[in-house]
């Protein structure tokens, strides 16, 4: 199978997720309908914003063919590979915890909570941007020291952490990052493993769903059917080692997975792939309605009915996107490009803006008369293009992160 060159519609579908994820996130700053925003723990609901991380890490394991199978074709070994996604996996829990866990800095430590967090981003950026290629060995040179420079930055950021209470950093969310970081590990080594055996990873894709159907509460009785203690062997290794949870993100992943591998295997046959991925989507939402009569619908509880839910949304998106570049209307998504090119550097802007926000004492950028209604959402909605904007320019100034 031939993973080569890049996958149009996966960057589309890779910039429209991280487009809406950074609409959504902002929607806190305004009044919003209930629709667009996120259910509670124990609601019934299914939101906008409950739809668009789990579509982000569907695209995430889209994109584990492709590199892996392009990592092989270049022919790196097994090991060079293994060591890419553990490196990878590393660097995306590391900014992770970074970012989630160090918001509430104690003023003894003499850095104010801005400076300490654009500090902490001028360390991801030294450490894992794209410097330009070349031949001068002084710039090599040049860009080896400040990957170094970044690595100092931040093992001396981290050090001397410490939150009010005498806390320092520790894990007690891992953040987006974090999450995404876990979840690549396991697929991706499922994938290493399993390679383009459709078999196997519909399985493993089983295997994560039905273990979500266990560790959920059920609706009738409040209780999961697999309660397992946090002292048991077996907690330890699938929420504490491998950080699985109940098994949501893993399905959502595997299921990008999935749908890569099948995309390239039908292409030398008859079969529309708008109409395929139109009737699985069908059959993913058919799923969600039959266990939505035991389980909720929930992003919060990772329930079994919104991750089928999720990848019928994703799945019948893709293949929609799929048939429009097909027809040659990828230029349609342009303007959102770099959210799909840049991706995490995307991701960081919002942050970016709002520690530079906060350190110049800007609380509000927004008139009072934006803040409901039509407004209000448009105003979203132009913040996030805004920083779609910002991580064009950035990647002409070569800043761009990858891990």
């Amino acid at each position: 199978m031939d993973f080569t060159g890049r996958n149009k519609a996966i960057d589309i579908i890779r910039a429209l997720t991280m487009t809406l994820m950074i609409f959504v996130n902002d929607l806190w700053t305004i009044e919003y309908p209930k629709w667009l925003g996120h259910a509670g723990m124990n609601e019934d609901y299914l939101g906008l914003s409950d739809i668009v991380f789990p579509c982000f890490l569907f695209v995430v394991g889209m994109s584990i063919p492709y590199a892996l199978e392009n990592a092989f074709k270049k022919g790196r070994t097994g090991v060079q590979v293994a060591s890419h996604i553990l490196t990878r996996t590393l660097a995306l829990i590391v900014m992770g915890i970074m970012l989630q866990n160090t918001g509430n800095i104690a003023p003894e430590v003499g850095i104010a909570k801005p400076v300490y967090k654009l500090l902490v981003l001028a360390s991801f950026f030294l450490i894992w941007n794209i410097y330009p290629r070349t031949e001068n060995k002084n710039r090599r040179l040049l860009y080896k020291v400040l990957k170094y420079v970044g690595v100092a930055l931040l093992i001396f950021m981290i050090v001397i952490y410490v939150d009010p209470k005498g806390n320092l950093i520790r894990a007690g969310w891992w953040g987006i990052l974090g999450l995404i970081g876990w979840t690549y590990l396991v697929c991706a080594f499922i994938y290493y493993f399993v390679r383009t055996d459709l078999k196997k990873l519909i399985l493993m894709w089983a295997i994560f769903l039905v273990w979500s159907m266990l560790r959920c509460k059920l609706t009738a009785s409040g209780e999961p059917l697999l309660n397992i203690p946090q002292n048991n062997a077996l907690y330890t290794v699938t929420d504490q080692i491998l950080n699985i949870g109940t098994g949501a993100h893993g399905a959502l992943t595997m299921g990008g997975i999935i749908l890569s591998v099948t995309e390239l295997k039908l292409r030398d046959k008859k079969i529309p792939f708008v109409a395929f991925t139109t009737i699985v989507a069908a059959i993913l939402a058919l799923g969600g309605l039959i266990t939505n009569n035991f389980w909720i619908i929930s992003k919060i509880q990772a329930t079994a009915p919104w991750v089928l839910y999720s990848s019928a949304v994703a799945v019948f998106l893709y293949g929609v996107i799929a048939w429009l570049v097909s027809k040659g209307k990828a230029s349609w998504f342009k303007f959102i490009a770099p959210a799909g090119e840049a991706t995490l550097t995307c991701y960081l802007v919002p942050t970016i803006l709002g520690n530079i926000f906060m350190l110049f004492g800007i609380s509000q950028i927004r008139p009072e008369w934006c803040h409901s209604g039509f407004l209000g959402i448009l105003s979203c909605i132009i913040f996030s293009l805004v920083c779609v904007g910002l991580t064009w320019c950035m990647n002409k100034l070569y800043l761009k992160l990858k891990v």
